[in-house]
């Protein structure tokens, strides 16, 4: 088994930069763009807000805890971002400078689509030699859920406050409020995505 962790740097800024709703697909815009210059200079302009927010960037609550587990039990770890790779890369050196992730998909890894398309967890588990039903994707957006379950991934959401609504999502399996929360559900087993645990009172998906 192995875990699939997605990472997202930005978000309204970027939208507000390219003059955008935030609901707009950030990527897809950049791709409708008439002219390369056109295109060129949104993307400029996403990596100068990357590269602030990068400097700003602290752990979420429980990555630290989670990830010092998987390592501990030898469960391999990858990320599949939207971000590019300058932003990523800061993040391991300085937050998880003992922690391989084996591969790292971002925004400028050629030849895969960006989520939601499954390309991404797909990848990963060719990389490992593993199925994809033997992985687990965790996110906290929409297009982390569905990529995950359409590569037939379990999908575990990290709630915030601004996705509570993705709880009840049928590509949602599971959610967890603190990462490290996820330790209890690969200690318990985690459940067949095609059994829902949101379905059940079930300890894992329970609001304390």
């Amino acid at each position: 088994m192995g875990v699939s962790t997605a990472l997202q740097l930005t978000g309204d800024d970027s939208s507000s930069a390219l003059g955008i709703d935030k609901s707009v697909d950030i990527i897809g815009h950049i791709r409708s763009l008439p002219t390369q210059e056109d295109r060129t200079a949104a993307i400029t302009r996403i990596r100068n807000i990357e590269r602030e927010a990068m400097v700003k960037q602290v752990p979420q609550p429980g990555l630290l805890e989670l990830m010092d587990y998987l390592q501990s039990k030898a469960l391999k770890r990858a990320l599949c971002t939207r971000n590019f790779e300058t932003p990523v890369n800061h993040l391991l050196t300085t937050h998880l400078p003992t922690h391989e992730f084996l591969p790292i998909i971002t925004r400028d890894t050629p030849d895969i689509l960006p989520k939601p398309d499954p390309a991404g967890i797909l990848h990963i588990a060719k990389e490992w030699g593993t199925k994809p039903e033997d992985l687990i994707m965790v996110g906290d957006s929409l297009d982390d859920m569905t990529a995950g379950h359409l590569a037939g991934a379990a999908t575990i959401l990290l709630l915030n406050d601004h996705n509570r609504a993705l709880k009840e999502h049928e590509h949602t399996h599971m959610w967890v409020k603190r990462l490290d929360d996820i330790i209890s559900i690969l200690e318990d087993g985690v459940a067949d995505p095609a059994e829902n645990p949101k379905d059940d009172d079930d300890e894992w998906v329970n609001e304390q």
